[in-house]
């Protein structure tokens, strides 16, 4: 069973909530991602560390109430705050600081992501999350409510000690997140994760948008941003942001490279197959549409079945020298405020949560 935590307070009495009930699975996080720094970035823990710190001048500027919800998780789980504050900066650890000639071939955190809003339909925000198994046991529900405050409540899928990823708030924000490897790293601006905590604590797409637009992120990274209107890609890379608009059918596809031009990126495709599953993708969804006006969530969850290249397509699955598989699938209903979580590969679910607001 998927741990589900359900967090009410302060920042900090979130924070301590979410460390307490999910202690085993923070400890899971970071023994994993000691593990994965040490293969990709050739960094020990204390390095790593050092790295965190580095984040932390910026955090206190940019959102100290999200510091505050670390120092709970790390009083929560009895582990140092520095190790909390890495895990909520692992993708610009991982990807902006990564070894030319790493132990382990970066072939990890695939994932693809479409958002749909057709006709009179729904509008949808989905993707598949593809990474090692062995993080697979470290993920957990995470609902948030802080009373006395605006901030709408919210629900995501994410990796224990990590404060923001995957998911929707009660006004019908979602979204969803693509890792894309290009070098580099700046560490006054938003770090991913935190970046996609701010979008679940806006209001709408658009003044999300303009948060991250204004400020920037500190890595590569691609936000589908999403609500009841439609949907907007944010790539970014530690010194761009351009925006990927949707089609005229009101459709947004992204997989694991950058589709868009960012003056002076370095980016290095570590996924071959990412441009075959964003393709593939795009042949899908114009095959359905052809006879459809809108696609409802059944639809929208037999794309993300398609097992084409397999084992490493939209469905990808852990055979021979890759351990990365489909870890869960989101399908978001942003018009209705509500979200399920299929738990393993689309062809083998093995649990599935349903959230609503």
């Amino acid at each position: 069973m998927v741990l589900i935590v359900n967090a009410f307070g302060t920042p900090y009495e979130i924070g301590v909530q979410h460390g307490q009930q999910a202690k085993d699975q923070v400890l899971g996080s970071l023994s994993y991602y000691g593990s994965l720094f040490k293969s990709t970035c050739s960094l020990e823990w204390p390095n790593v560390r050092n790295e965190a710190t580095k984040y932390l001048d910026t955090l206190e500027k940019l959102c100290p109430e999200y510091l505050e919800e670390m120092r709970g998780i790390a009083e929560g789980a009895e582990v140092p705050l520095l190790d909390i504050v890495a895990l909520n900066v692992r993708t610009e650890i991982n990807f902006g600081l990564f070894s030319e000639d790493p132990e382990l071939p970066i072939e990890l955190d695939g994932c693809t992501a479409l958002a749909i809003k057709s006709g009179h339909g729904p509008s949808f925000l989905s993707q598949n999350w593809d990474w090692q198994t062995r993080q697979g046991e470290n993920l957990i529900v995470y609902t948030v409510h802080q009373p006395d405050t605006d901030i709408p409540r919210f629900s995501i899928v994410t990796e224990a000690g990590i404060i923001g990823k995957i998911g929707l708030n009660e006004s019908g924000v979602g979204v969803c997140l693509n890792a894309i490897k290009a070098r580099g790293v700046d560490h006054t601006r938003w770090p991913v994760h935190l970046a996609l905590r701010k979008v679940l604590e806006s209001s709408s797409r658009q003044s999300a948008i303009n948060e991250l637009v204004s400020t920037g992120l500190a890595g590569s990274a691609h936000l589908l941003i999403a609500d009841e209107l439609g949907a907007t890609g944010l790539e970014s890379t530690a010194k761009t942001v351009e925006l990927v608009p949707a089609d005229d059918q009101g459709v947004v596809i992204h997989s694991n490279h950058l589709l868009l031009n960012h003056d002076g990126s370095e980016e290095h495709l570590w996924l071959l197959d990412s441009p075959q599953r964003s393709d593939r993708m795009q042949h899908l969804v114009k095959e359905e549409l052809s006879s459809k006006q809108a696609l409802n969530s059944s639809d929208i969850f037999k794309l993300f079945q398609d097992e084409e290249g397999y084992p490493n397509g939209i469905n990808r699955d852990a055979v021979g020298d890759s351990s990365a598989e489909t870890l869960f699938n989101i399908i978001m209903n942003l018009s209705e405020r509500t979200a399920t979580i299929a738990f393993g590969r689309t062809t083998n679910v093995v649990e599935r949560v349903h959230v609503s607001f």
